[in-house]
């Protein structure tokens, strides 16, 4: 049996192809939180973050921690964070890479965030 009143998570894929290299982001909203699995070549859950914004009465940065792996840390928190404070939602990252150097991969799953939540906006105030 549907409910029509109940709302579900927004999912948006993208993808881009760079010198030879594809990377991929899929990105799953809910109410309260974003989950993003950022890859290279195909779809794989790698180094995950998670990250929480601040409370509005505080003050301060977004807080975040590694959940598992240990080769793309930097990225998988950088990216957590950068959507946690954006959206103010828990936000978590995960980041897998075959051959791509992370910091190389950066530019690409920058690019890859920026463009699927800018989808999801757009789906917003499309259904507002």
């Amino acid at each position: 049996m549907e409910r029509k009143d109940f709302n579900r998570a927004d999912v948006v894929k993208e993808e881009i192809q760079q010198q030879d290299h594809r990377f991929l982001a899929v990105y799953v909203e809910a109410k309260n939180s974003i989950i993003i699995m950022l890859s290279e070549k195909e779809d794989k859950l790698g180094t995950m973050a998670l990250a929480v914004p601040k409370p509005h009465d505080m003050f301060g940065q977004v807080t975040s921690q590694v959940l598992i792996g240990d080769k793309h840390i930097i990225s998988a928190r950088m990216f957590a964070e950068y959507v946690a404070a954006k959206k103010d939602k828990i936000t978590m990252v995960s980041v897998y890479l075959e051959r791509v150097s992370e910091i190389h991969a950066q530019e690409f799953f920058m690019h890859l965030i920026d463009k699927v939540l800018k989808t999801e906006s757009k789906k917003e105030s499309t259904s507002a």
